[in-house]
């Protein structure tokens, strides 16, 4: 499928407005049943044996790590444009910053964190009392946007080279955003959030692109 910059731009800010609007109905607590009862299911119905490599793959969705191989992937790629989209992966941090800060969202309480920590590099991270929204999950939007985007634009793979593209990329998006929840790190309505603001830059990102 072919998008014009107009639907980039139209996509976009459905995309970004819809995690304003998300953002006000967290703010006024409206998912804190869902959201406790969507921890409790997945941590009942998943084994413990998933805490090792989800707690890697949290590490995996770190900014230093997700920042490193975006810039890596668009400097192979050579092309001077490639900055605006490294520009607005930091400039939706800003809006992580800013829900973390007004948006009241408390975390899961500490008895369901379940997350190892297998590495200890010196981190860049919001240091806030609130989750909302999820960062990872932001970062994981952003980045399998931009490489699905890349991958329709390329017409030197075919139509099965793409599908198995995107696929990969979905069952990536799938796995981080199931992996936030279950470690107790974030609330399911933070991994929406999460998703919506990284998926909107994203897009955004394209008009320039």
């Amino acid at each position: 499928m072919v998008f014009s910059k107009k639907k980039f731009i139209v996509l976009g800010i459905l995309a970004f407005f819809s995690f304003v609007f998300f953002s006000f109905l967290v703010h006024k607590n409206l998912f804190t049943h869902f959201d406790f009862d969507m921890t409790v299911r997945l941590q009942d119905h998943l084994s413990r044996r998933v805490d090792g490599p989800f707690s890697i793959l949290s590490d995996i969705g770190d900014f230093e790590i997700t920042g490193i191989l975006l810039l890596i992937f668009l400097a192979l790629r050579r092309k001077i444009n490639g900055i605006f989209i490294a520009g607005f992966f930091c400039a939706f941090h800003l809006f992580e910053i800013y829900g973390k800060t007004f948006v009241s969202h408390l975390p899961p309480p500490h008895f369901m964190l379940r997350t190892l920590q297998l590495v200890n590099f010196p981190q860049f991270y919001v240091s806030t009392q609130n989750s909302y929204p999820s960062g990872h999950a932001a970062r994981a939007l952003f980045i399998t946007t931009i490489l699905a985007i890349f991958a329709s634009k390329n017409k030197k793979l075919n139509s099965t080279q793409k599908i198995i593209i995107y696929s990969v990329l979905v069952l990536y998006d799938i796995v981080m955003l199931v992996s936030r929840i279950y470690l107790g790190e974030h609330w399911t309505s933070d991994v929406v959030g999460g998703s919506l603001l990284g998926l909107s830059f994203a897009v955004l990102s394209f008009i320039f692109v």
